[in-house]
């Protein structure tokens, strides 16, 4: 497998928040710098302002135009942004809500050049980039749209856990109008293929959770996990993949059963995000599956309460960058172990069916 250098994009994220001071926290840390080129995007002036406010020396950048003129051993920046933005810490606005789209908008530029192979994404504030960006509902979304991907699903990913979401960030009240049966067996196909090329299993195991209390209660509680999950579920099983459920979801995290699983399916945002922050709140990473890109990102917020005091928990972001490092290696492996196979005679294939 080839272990070269992963050149990786990080956006500021929103310069008011703690996105720039967990970037200048992690890359003061030269034993990154074994793993990937990094290249940020974001204002030269703001990264000085929290380098200053940490009172920290390191680690210092070397400007480039783009991701193509990126040295390693260096932390590479494209400045984007407006000259006159003031950084003014814990404060939301659309204003800064501009510099995280902005940084955004180039690194895209340059993934779609070719000339990064992994993006990570520092926390924006959803409500102020889309007072400057009509319909923005958060990255995932964003990115997904930019690469034209029609297929994609939100995963959070730790040591321990994988929850991919069906539905994610629209209101509760439109969730269950929004569940179809072809959407859950989109976004379970999609989980399976990426557990594949993206995490290394062979045959993933999977877990689908229940929408109602209960799951539904042998539709006591609600009909759609017998009209839409549980078909959706079947027809995945049908197709040879290990896929179970609909399971009720409190008692599957409250008893481990989610050790038992490779990944899990949840039907929508909180349903995934709350179990998964109370068992990986720190050290989660946020990662889109099905873009042409890897893209991941800490599994937090913009903390504005946070910014500029360096107390935010710096592990999530670095787990982002060594997660988007690692998924790049496997989908080079799970290519080159496709495109070149063993070869493999018919005869032994048919002992090897015989023996077992």
């Amino acid at each position: 497998m080839d272990n070269k250098l992963v050149k990786v994009g990080i956006t500021q994220g929103d310069p008011n928040g703690i996105g720039l001071e967990l970037i200048i926290r992690a890359f003061a840390d030269e034993n990154i710098y074994k793993y990937c080129i990094p290249v940020v995007y974001g204002s030269p002036k703001a990264f000085a302002f929290y380098k200053k406010q940490l009172n920290m020396q390191e680690p210092m950048y070397h400007m480039v135009n783009s991701a193509a003129e990126a040295k390693a051993g260096k932390l590479n920046l494209v400045v984007t942004g407006i000259n006159g933005f003031e950084v003014k810490m814990g404060e939301a606005s659309a204003a800064a809500g501009n510099e995280a789209l902005l940084a955004m908008d180039k690194a895209i530029e340059d993934c779609k050049k070719g000339d990064l192979e992994a993006l990570v994404t520092a926390p924006l504030d959803k409500s102020t980039v889309a007072e400057n960006k009509q319909g923005f509902s958060g990255h995932t979304g964003y990115l997904a749209n930019a690469f034209e991907a029609k297929d994609y699903a939100m995963l959070l990913i730790s040591d321990e856990l994988r929850i991919a979401l069906v539905t994610e960030h629209i209101p509760l009240s439109e969730m269950a109008g929004a569940l179809t049966q072809e959407l859950v067996s989109k976004k379970i196909n999609i989980l399976n293929q990426s557990l594949q090329k993206d995490f290394g299993f062979t045959r993933p195991k999977i877990a689908v959770l229940g929408l109602n209390p209960h799951a539904g209660d042998s539709g006591l509680l609600g009909s759609e996990e017998k009209e839409i999950i549980q078909p959706a579920v079947a027809k995945a099983y049908a197709a040879e993949k290990l896929v179970f459920g609909p399971y009720p979801a409190d008692g599957f995290f409250g008893s481990g059963q989610y050790r038992q699983f490779d990944a899990v399916l949840a039907m929508y945002h909180d349903q995934g995000l709350i179990p998964f922050k109370t068992l990986a709140f720190y050290d989660g990473v946020n990662f889109t599956a099905g873009l042409p890109i890897v893209r991941t990102s800490p599994d937090h917020g913009t903390a504005y309460l946070l910014a500029g005091k360096g107390s935010a928990e710096v592990i999530s972001f670095r787990n982002a960058v060594y997660d988007a490092v690692q998924i790049v290696r496997n989908r080079k492996q799970n290519k080159e172990d496709y495109e070149r196979p063993l070869p493999y005679s018919e005869l032994r294939r048919e002992k090897f069916r015989m023996d077992f």
